[in-house]
């Protein structure tokens, strides 16, 4: 391995009996329905989580995107936590493809209390002035590192049966949440109508997301992806690294975890860093520097030319994220380059 690279579970490439798998495809023609190994994927996503059916899509976005077209008229609002990624991190793509309003709650780790929910329900035939409320969005695990409790998604779940309104949970790395909360991920998944995870992230897919849902939902969805331009032709050797990350990498999250918990652990030694412990919960280590002069630049740079790849500073914060190609001794080694840094800097 060149590099070390914390800056994202979605680096990770394919190891050796993925790429196998995916030479091996038996492949067809999925816009006409007749690909066996996407078939095979659709149908074991479904089973795993727990729904009616399944669709391959190209990303997360474009499966977080496709549920908002399919589940929402246009003019329509959606409520939804103001740090998740749909809203923080999608390009505004909401306005554009579905054509909704999202509604805002502040909510830094995403966690949406449902008599906040509650209190921004929306009626049509309310007042003149009014959009109808089309849908609730939540995440888990949530891009901060945190993990919705079942108790919370449970909440949510009961405000929207009270309105009749679906829920979509953007789930991209729900398979981190079920890890952390040592459930079976159907225990999450029962209270949302709609879920999209990533197989392409911690899972080490190349390509590739699951929307799932009921099979009417799907029916309406798998037109909508022609649509967008997801309509995918010999979509079989993409199908087979996500069968692969469903059977195989889904079993071994708990070793990113762990070695998330040993990174946070040595850096917090470090005494000029503040490790935020209570985001821990899956493969993900945030922190800060208690000097502000920390040149975060010239830290991304020195990384870089030992070897290790890391993002700048956002909102105050450093990321690590730790992923299958991230072992004990990478974790010891990015540490002691740390403190060199910050050594030399002194």
């Amino acid at each position: 391995m060149k590099f070390i690279d914390l800056r994202s579970d979605t680096v990770t490439e394919q190891p050796i009996f993925m790429k196998e798998a995916m030479f091996n495809a038996e492949v067809g023609d999925d816009v006409y329905g007749d690909d066996p190994t996407v078939i095979k994927l659709e149908e074991l996503a479904s089973k795993i989580v727990g729904k009616e059916s399944a669709l391959f899509v190209p990303s997360g976005a474009f499966g977080n995107q496709l549920s908002l077209f399919t589940h929402c008229s246009r003019g329509s609002e959606v409520i939804i936590a103001d740090s998740n990624h749909i809203i923080a991190h999608e390009v505004g793509a909401s306005s554009i493809i579905a054509g909704v309003q999202l509604r805002a709650i502040d909510s830094p780790n995403g966690v949406l209390k449902a008599s906040e929910i509650e209190k921004r329900v929306r009626f049509e035939n309310e007042d003149i002035h009014f959009p109808s409320t089309s849908l609730i969005c939540i995440e888990n695990a949530h891009s901060s590192g945190n993990v919705l409790t079942i108790k919370e998604m449970k909440e949510i779940y009961e405000v929207a049966k009270k309105y009749n309104l679906p829920v979509h949970l953007d789930g991209a790395r729900i398979f981190n949440a079920s890890t952390a909360l040592n459930i079976d991920v159907k225990e999450i998944t029962k209270y949302c109508d709609s879920v999209m995870f990533c197989l392409s992230k911690g899972l080490c897919a190349p390509v590739g997301s699951i929307l799932a849902g009921s099979k009417e939902f799907i029916n309406k969805a798998r037109k909508k992806r022609k649509l967008m331009g997801g309509g995918l032709r010999q979509a079989g050797f993409l199908a087979a690294a996500g069968i692969v990350s469903l059977e195989e990498m889904t079993k071994r999250l708990k070793e990113d975890h762990d070695n998330a918990k040993l990174l946070a652990e040595e850096l917090n030694k470090i005494p000029e860093i503040d490790v935020d412990f209570n985001n821990l919960k899956i493969n993900m280590v945030f922190f800060k520097f208690n000097d502000n002069s920390i040149d975060t630049k010239a830290l991304v740079n020195y990384f870089l030319e030992n070897n290790i790849k890391i993002n700048d500073v956002e909102n105050g914060l450093m990321r690590f994220v730790t992923h299958y190609w991230i072992k004990d001794e990478h974790i010891h080694k990015v540490v002691n380059t740390l403190k060199e840094f910050l050594s030399e800097t002194k």
